[in-house]
């Protein structure tokens, strides 16, 4: 059949609106009729090959819509069910087989690879394969053929247009929280960088009981919508010593738990000027590499301080994303503010919104 879908075909190419081929399911294959999928700053970074894909690829990974048809193999949902997409893992491995196929062995080649494991595409242009299968699914399309483990059931009254979001940067911020620190009601939590990844942050960060919950941003428009969301404080990083106004505002404790979306290592250093003792940051940013952290051993030794790398918030996605959706509907995890449309047309629009701060959330819209 064929498909609309946005394609990049080179480093740093703006995406270019094609009609591709799909082809046949696979027996452990979904097809998703896409409504809807957010735009993350991952499939910005792999569009620049800082994370490297097969080029000519249909990125997106956050998908939300509804199932079409299904392989032979799938037992989880049927034609007719309304879905979010997330990360792709391989549920043989050690870590998949543990419960936390967020750490999945293969992961790369599940979510990076653009190819299915016997090194077919479900997607092609007059005959050139284009890589499919990002994440799992490769959602920048208005259909979709999507491994099992990436599809989350959720319920039919919830708005799709609005939930793909949740399949991959709202379920980062908001697991590094929830499934990851677990923090006690009543402690401090400071987010490093106000963008939808650390917006759902804040807002686990008052889920859990938090009473101090600060954000940290460059565009104050972020950090008003901050406050609006759960945030108790907020600091101008390009206005105000970051160190001393956190400390001013434990009263001179230091906070309990970091979470940074950055990867900047100067915020990750003043992060660890400003911890508490005993106190915990979490790094969910992604960096290009052999970026590095200088730490001084000894004032750190003392502080018996944490640091964690966390992956998509620790999830699984099948339990996690829906607990999200019921948070939302009761009014406690107000994702949708966050939020901003636009057609697949407008794509490019989307991802320079995005970069500049004048969207926290593009969503792409069917």
């Amino acid at each position: 059949m064929n498909v609309t879908a946005a394609v990049v075909r080179g480093k740093s190419m703006p995406f270019a609106v094609e009609e591709l081929e799909l082809d046949d399911l696979r027996p452990g294959e979904v097809r998703v009729r896409m409504v809807a999928t957010g735009v993350c700053h991952t499939d910005a970074i792999v569009r620049d090959q800082v994370y490297p894909t097969p080029l000519p690829a249909v990125l997106g990974h956050e998908g939300a819509g509804v199932v079409e048809a299904v392989g032979s193999a799938v037992t989880s949902v049927a034609p007719g069910d309304h879905v979010v997409l997330s990360a792709a893992s391989c549920g043989v491995c050690a870590q998949c087989l543990s419960g936390k196929p967020m750490y999945c062995e293969n992961a790369y080649d599940q979510c990076f690879g653009g190819r299915r494991p016997d090194g077919t595409t479900a997607l092609s242009s007059n005959g050139e394969a284009v890589s499919s299968h990002f994440f799992g699914q490769s959602s920048f399309a208005t259909y979709a053929n999507v491994v099992e483990r990436s599809v989350v059931k959720v319920p039919r009254d919830a708005p799709l247009e609005k939930l793909g979001p949740l399949g991959c940067g709202l379920q980062t911020g908001a697991g590094a929280v929830l499934n990851e620190l677990r923090p006690e009601a009543g402690t401090s939590l400071v987010v490093f960088g106000a963008g939808a990844v650390g917006s759902a942050a804040v807002m686990a960060a008052k889920v859990a009981g938090c009473t101090t919950v600060v954000a940290v941003d460059l565009h104050d428009s972020r950090l008003e919508l901050a406050r609006r969301i759960g945030a108790t404080h907020t600091i101008n990083s390009g206005s105000t010593d970051v160190v001393s106004e956190l400390k001013k505002i434990t009263g001179g404790k230091g906070v309990d738990f970091v979470v940074d979306t950055t990867a900047v290592p100067g915020l990750l250093t003043q992060a660890l000027d400003a911890l508490a003792i005993r106190g915990t940051i979490v790094l969910v940013g992604a960096a290009a590499a052999g970026t590095t952290v200088p730490f001084e051993i000894g004032e750190s030794l003392l502080k018996g301080w944490t640091f964690k790398t966390v992956i998509e918030g620790s999830s699984v996605p099948q339990v996690f994303i829906p607990h999200l959706v019921e948070l939302w509907q009761q009014g406690r995890f107000p994702f949708d503010e966050l939020v901003s449309t636009y057609e697949l047309e407008a794509i490019n629009e989307a991802f320079a919104d995005s970069a500049d701060g004048t969207t926290i959330k593009p969503v792409v819209v069917f």
